[in-house]
């Protein structure tokens, strides 16, 4: 597997210290994987979906967590004994899948529908981190685009 040399990435960067380590998480990962399979949709500016597909897995076998950054999506079921099956074709099996979030994304919630766990995610950017105008000239109160709008 080759390195990837981030050295020119933090030439012009300040502050993205976490980018190394989500990056090489990302590379590391074991992409093989493909259960369950799932879409990241962007609804409208600062909301997104992930939606999985989780056919024959009931709200009470999922689970969604989320702790420091990361969005962990795990489902679970018990084995049926006393079947007897002529042919088992449909794999209920364990599964875990885990999703970077980035600053400031947070999950609102999710829902169980015809087979697709939905999350719904926002990006709820906080004030001081808005676009403001920086006069030039002296001490002055600063003033945000958003208020100049208004």
């Amino acid at each position: 597997m080759a390195t990837i040399d981030l050295t020119p990435l933090y030439r012009s960067t300040i502050g993205f210290d976490r980018m190394a380590n989500l990056l090489d998480s990302a590379l590391r990962t074991d992409t093989s994987a493909g259960y369950p399979p799932y879409n990241i949709e962007v609804v409208e500016e600062n909301r997104y979906r992930i939606a999985l597909a989780v056919a024959g897995f009931d709200e009470e076998e999922l689970a969604i967590e989320v702790e420091r950054g990361v969005l962990t999506v795990s489902g679970g079921k018990q084995e049926e004994g006393g079947r007897q099956f002529l042919h088992k074709g449909i794999a209920f099996r364990n599964f875990e899948r885990k999703f970077n979030l980035a600053d400031h994304v947070e999950v609102q919630g999710a829902s169980l529908k015809n087979g697709l766990l939905n999350i719904e995610l926002v990006k709820i950017v906080p004030e001081q981190m808005k676009p403001r105008r920086v006069p030039i000239g002296g001490l002055r109160p600063v003033e945000t685009l958003s208020d100049k709008a208004a």
